[in-house]
């Protein structure tokens, strides 16, 4: 009886010890753990990797929907992969990004490709130095594959140098802005992450309306040394992707304090290195989620996703919590955000302006000078952006400058009470996070084409502005789709340096909920899988 058990045990471990089989995976719809996996098993290399990539930009972009995502592509890509492929066979493995394409909105300084803004205004000026979490990911091994569209300056959501980026789910909607590049991107499967910077909304709305994963972290959590600033009291960098887990193995290779960016001393002693330790499938059960209802109303298909994600939650072990923001509050934080910015960055931009070689604005009005000489469209769809650039007059010229009462008035008090606020609601309740639909609509469509009218319920205000003038994080997760095929998402919201909590949360939801889907214009390639050890079976078209 004794040897039996010996052999059963035996044969236990060695069945525990064997390998999974590897399953063929679609690489577009792959996690970087599973690319990671396909790389120690020696089925995948960083130049396939980022040669698949390339393909994919090459099918999609400027041919069939023609999508517009990408301004420039690095190329020395595929050199760069080669030397991180030989740098894995030699047994050096820089962390868990290493052999990872990735795109960066085009606000984002590198110091071998060009960094515009989105506008012809900064056309060819190439910046001193990476920007500081560029040069993380680089030390990480992630490879720069793209620079890539967005809103002109980081508002809006095109540009003089990349147009009007489509949204690959309906080419007549709009992919959002002002990371819409970097959004569509993703969505599209041109690279496993993208970089996209949030000043009042600008991750979040393009993670919403292309179906994605994004996460505004806290202020100060990652640097922006580096980043052409919209309004450094609001503005940060961060991770765009297809599933929390990249998020979150992608968002502590970027973490740390910068002596280049004073507001990185505020994370000192709260930042993580790796934050899926956080990951938790359970999450759900027993947790505490605050429920916005403020923000519901004005789209029936919006609201229906919404409810059935709280009773996905509720069923996981939630306990929901109604809460309400004051009236005088939702009236006065989108006023208060966009009369924030214009004083911050005529000032801010003139600071970076000045870094920059000679030949290009050194300020804000010498860039209103240069505007007025573009007056025709140039190559593969460069041209002037009348809307942005009158922007630069009536709104940014027009709006005070950083020592007016208004201005101080909102950086001292205004600011501050939103933390309060929030945080004061969140710990009312003792709540682990509140959650809202990160658009109370359905995308809009692109100005001048042609769709289906969106619904026209009640007017609700934009909650995204909050996380911003509160500094807090803001996770987007995937919940559903309109009955047009929309993608509708559900942002999960927490005081400062709550992330460990909203990746637990977040990761909780879409394991349980799993709604996201390969957009209908950017189907896969052939032959466009990897081989991925013991994972899941290709992802249907």
């Amino acid at each position: 009886m004794k040897n039996r058990i010996s052999t059963y045990a035996l044969a236990a471990a060695l069945f525990a010890a064997t390998p999974a089989a590897a399953a063929p995976v679609e690489f577009d719809q792959a996690s970087i753990g599973e690319l990671k996996a396909a790389m120690e098993s020696g089925a995948l290399t960083a130049e396939k990797l980022t040669q698949l990539c390339l393909d994919r930009i090459k099918a999609y972009d400027r041919a069939g929907p023609k999508l517009h995502a990408v301004i420039t592509l690095n190329p020395k890509a595929l050199e760069t992969a080669r030397q991180l492929d030989a740098e894995r066979k030699a047994g050096k493995v820089r962390g868990p990004l290493h052999g990872i394409p990735v795109v960066l909105k085009d606000n984002i300084d590198t110091f071998d490709m060009q960094t515009t803004g989105g506008s012809v205004l900064l056309e060819g000026s190439i910046p001193p130095d990476d920007a500081a979490l560029v040069k993380k990911l680089r030390d990480g091994g992630a490879i720069i594959l793209a620079k890539v569209n967005l809103g002109e300056f980081a508002n809006g959501s095109q540009s003089s140098m990349g147009g009007q980026s489509l949204n690959p789910h309906d080419l007549t909607r709009t992919p959002a802005g002002s990371s819409g590049g970097t959004g569509v991107a993703i969505a599209a499967g041109y690279a496993p992450l993208g970089i996209g910077t949030d000043t009042g909304g600008s991750i979040r709305g393009p993670s919403n309306v292309n179906g994605i994963v994004g996460l505004k972290p806290t202020h100060g959590l990652i640097s922006r040394d580096g980043i052409i600033p919209l309004a450094l009291s609001l503005d940060t960098g961060g991770p765009m992707a297809r599933s929390v887990y990249d998020i979150a193995v992608s968002l502590g290779v970027m973490t740390g304090l910068d002596s280049a960016d004073a507001a990185t001393k505020k994370s000192q002693g709260k930042f993580e290195k790796d934050y899926t330790k956080f990951l938790d499938a359970n999450a759900l059960k027993g947790a505490r989620i605050g429920v916005a209802r403020d923000f519901l109303g004005a789209d029936p298909d919006v609201d229906f996703i919404f409810e059935a994600s709280l009773k996905a939650m509720q069923k996981a072990g939630a306990t929901l919590v109604d809460v309400r923001y004051p009236k005088w509050f939702l009236d006065s934080n989108r006023t208060a955000t966009y009369t924030l910015f214009p004083p911050e960055f005529e000032a801010q931009l003139g600071d970076y302006l000045k870094t920059l070689k000679p030949g290009f604005p050194r300020s804000l009005d010498e860039m209103i000078e240069k505007s007025y000489t573009y007056t025709s469209m140039g190559e593969d769809g460069k041209g002037p952006n009348p809307v942005r650039w009158r922007a630069f007059v009536e709104r940014d010229k027009a709006n005070g400058n950083m020592k007016d009462p208004g201005y101080l008035a909102l950086v001292n008090y205004y600011m501050p009470m939103t933390k309060a606020l929030t945080e004061g609601i969140i710990a009312k309740d003792k709540l682990d996070a509140i959650v809202y639909p990160t658009s109370s609509n359905r995308p809009e469509q692109i100005a001048g084409s042609a769709s289906t009218p969106m619904p026209t319920g009640r007017s609700v205000g934009s909650p995204t502005s909050i996380a911003n003038l509160s500094g807090s994080p803001d996770l987007i997760v995937p919940a559903g789709f309109t009955t047009d095929d929309l993608p509708v998402s559900i942002s999960f919201f927490g005081p400062n340096f709550s992330e460990p909590k909203l990746i637990a949360l977040g990761y909780a939801f879409e394991q349980l909920t799993k709604a996201m889907r390969r957009p209908v214009h950017t189907p896969a390639l052939a032959g466009a899988t990897i081989d991925v050890p013991g994972s899941r079976p290709a992802a249907a078209n």
